[in-house]
C-alpha cells in the first residue's frame, strides 16, 4: 500500500473511532463474503462493519485516544463494527450472527472511552436495548405521576373525613361545635369581673 493510500486509511479509521458510539472488534476468519455481507445487512444502517488492517488501526486507534488494552487486540484478520446507534443493538447483533456462525469471534471493545473484554460486550448485548429501556421509563414515570395525581385528590376527601370525625368525636365528648365546654367555662369569670368594673 502506497505512503498517501496508507495515510488515508488511517485518517479514516481515525474519524471512524472518533465519530462511533462504539466499536466492537472481531475476528472473521474463514468466514465467506457472502457470510460478511448478511452480517452487514443485519447490523444495518446502525453499524459500519469493515475489515481491517491492524498496524493501521492500530496508529489510528493512538490517535484517536483509544487505550492499550483495545490496541492489543489487534492480532490476526480483524474486522470492526463502528456503531453509530444503540451500542446494545449492534452488539446483540454480533452475538446473534457469531452464535449461528461461529468462525465471527468477538475479541472486545471500546465503548464510552473504555475499553471491554469479549465477556463484557456478551454482557452488554444481554441488556435490553435503549428504546426498550425508554419505554420502562416513561412507564415508571406516568405511573408514577398518576399516583402523584390520585394522592393529590385524595387529600381534601381525607381532610374532610379527618375534620368530620374531629367534631363527632368533640360532640361525644359533649363539647360543642363552636366553643367547647372547658373554653366557655372559663370565659365566664372573666365576663363577670368586666360587668363589676363598669357598674362602679
Amino acid at each position: 500500500m502506497a505512503k498517501a493510500d496508507k495515510a488515508t486509511a488511517i485518517a479514516e479509521l481515525k474519524n471512524d473511532f472518533e465519530s462511533s458510539n462504539g466499536a466492537v472488534l472481531t475476528e472473521y476468519r474463514g468466514l465467506t463474503v457472502a457470510q460478511l455481507k448478511e452480517l452487514r445487512t443485519n447490523l444495518g444502517e446502525n453499524a459500519k462493519f469493515s475489515v481491517v488492517k491492524n498496524t493501521l488501526t492500530k496508529i489510528a486507534a493512538g490517535d484517536a485516544g483509544v487505550d492499550e488494552d483495545f490496541k492489543n487486540l489487534l492480532e490476526g484478520p480483524s474486522a470492526i463494527a463502528f456503531v453509530q446507534g444503540d451500542v446494545v443493538e449492534a452488539a446483540k447483533g454480533l452475538r446473534d450472527f457469531a452464535k449461528a456462525n461461529p468462525l465471527l469471534v468477538i475479541k472486545g471493545g471500546f465503548i464510552d472511552g473504555k475499553s471491554m473484554d469479549a465477556t463484557e460486550i456478551s454482557k452488554l448485548a444481554d441488556l435490553e436495548s435503549r428504546e426498550v429501556l425508554l419505554a420502562k421509563l416513561a412507564g415508571a414515570m406516568q405511573a408514577s405521576m398518576a399516583n402523584a395525581a390520585a394522592l393529590f385528590n385524595a387529600l381534601p376527601t381525607k381532610a374532610a373525613q379527618l375534620a368530620e370525625a374531629l367534631r363527632a368525636k368533640r360532640e361525644e365528648a359533649g363539647e360543642t361545635a363552636e366553643v367547647p365546654a372547658a373554653d366557655a367555662a372559663a370565659e365566664a369569670p372573666a365576663e363577670a369581673a368586666a360587668d363589676e368594673a363598669s357598674a362602679e
